[in-house]
């Protein structure tokens, strides 16, 4: 008889399940694979022994049958700090989480630093250790056009500007013309503008919305001033704005933290908010909340864009075409206006 220490059994193997739901071997492996040329009262059969006897896959043969690993990234081309201090980056990981919520597939997040070499992330994607990605907030075009060469599902948050390569972004014109006919249609005539980066198409594509809204009402932009989306760089630039010595009464920033930044350069130079300067940011993030005043902004949700780049990404694992998606953007009015 043979003897297992401690009262322990060894873990149970695809036979036993075959034993247990009397099927054949083959027919579990075809189920625990997914496949569907099975009869649904097998399957349930199946699950059913499964259950019973705690069995678990072996994952490491599972991918050498299904030649998937079960693992997706979340790609996010910024540094560390970034990634971690701005409110959009967890909430878009918490999307790509609830995106594959009812799937077995791990979602792991990798971060590639800004001015890395494109290869050295595209190594890593093609190295066989995940299935697909997401990529989120990405500069300049490299990563986007050599990973449309490569064979590996990928979906973008924002458009990567790069043809054959499926996204979800917002409508980064239209938000940034709305945001900016909400001060004109509040009265203010000199407008300026803290701008994201101009690497990245939302940075450029605000701007445009931000241009578009004052050349349809007859007016010349106020200053315009380039940040990173940090809360630092929106300070230092509504400071240039201020030691500039030019004329403004409303500012749209590109995103809440830069604006928040903006609030604190305001106030210490003795400014009111709205009354000698109106805001507007963008992102609806929780600080706009938090601020004094209330900060009016723009809705961009970082959950929704990424449960739908998930939702699209397993679709293209399955096979199954996408289209890119567009999603519109809202004012939410607070006493910044």
């Amino acid at each position: 008889m043979v003897r297992f220490p401690d009262g322990e059994r060894p873990a149970p193997t695809l036979e036993d399940v075959a034993r247990r739901a009397g099927v054949s071997r083959a027919t579990v492996s075809r189920v625990v694979n997914g496949a569907t040329l099975v009869a649904p009262d097998t399957v349930k059969s199946v699950q059913a022994a499964i259950s019973d006897l705690d069995y678990r896959p072996n994952r490491a043969a599972r991918a050498l049958v299904t030649r998937r690993t079960g693992v997706v990234a979340v790609v996010v081309p910024e540094a560390n700090e970034r990634v971690f201090n701005d409110p959009f980056f967890p909430q878009a990981y918490h999307g790509a989480l609830q995106g594959f919520g009812n799937s077995d597939v791990q979602v792991v997040l990798a971060i590639a630093q800004p001015g890395d070499p494109a290869d050295r992330m595209l190594r890593y994607l093609d190295s066989g250790h995940v299935d697909g990605a997401i990529v989120l907030s990405h500069h300049g075009p490299a990563l986007a056009t050599a990973l449309a060469r490569m064979a590996i599902p990928v979906v973008f948050v924002g458009d990567p500007e790069t043809p054959g390569l499926p996204f979800v972004d917002l409508d980064q014109v239209d938000a940034s013309r709305q945001a900016t006919e909400l001060l004109i249609q509040r009265g203010h005539r000199r407008v300026a503008t803290i701008t994201g980066p101009l690497d990245m198409a939302a940075g450029r594509r605000r701007l445009q919305g931000f241009r578009d809204a004052l050349t349809a009402a007859g007016l010349e932009p106020g200053p315009i001033e380039v940040g990173d989306f940090t809360q630092a760089s929106g300070r230092a630039a509504a400071a240039r704005i201020l030691a500039s010595g030019a004329d403004f009464d409303a500012i749209f920033v590109a995103n809440d933290l830069m604006a928040t930044g903006a609030l604190y350069t305001f106030g210490e130079a003795g400014l009111r908010v709205p009354d000698d300067v109106a805001v507007i940011g963008f992102d609806n993030a929780a600080l706009a909340e938090q601020s004094s005043p209330g900060l009016t902004t723009m809705t961009n949700p970082a959950d929704e864009l990424c449960r739908v780049a998930a939702e699209m990404l397993i679709k293209t694992l399955a096979g199954v075409p996408v289209t890119s998606v567009i999603l519109p953007s809202h004012p939410v009015l607070r006493g910044s206006v």
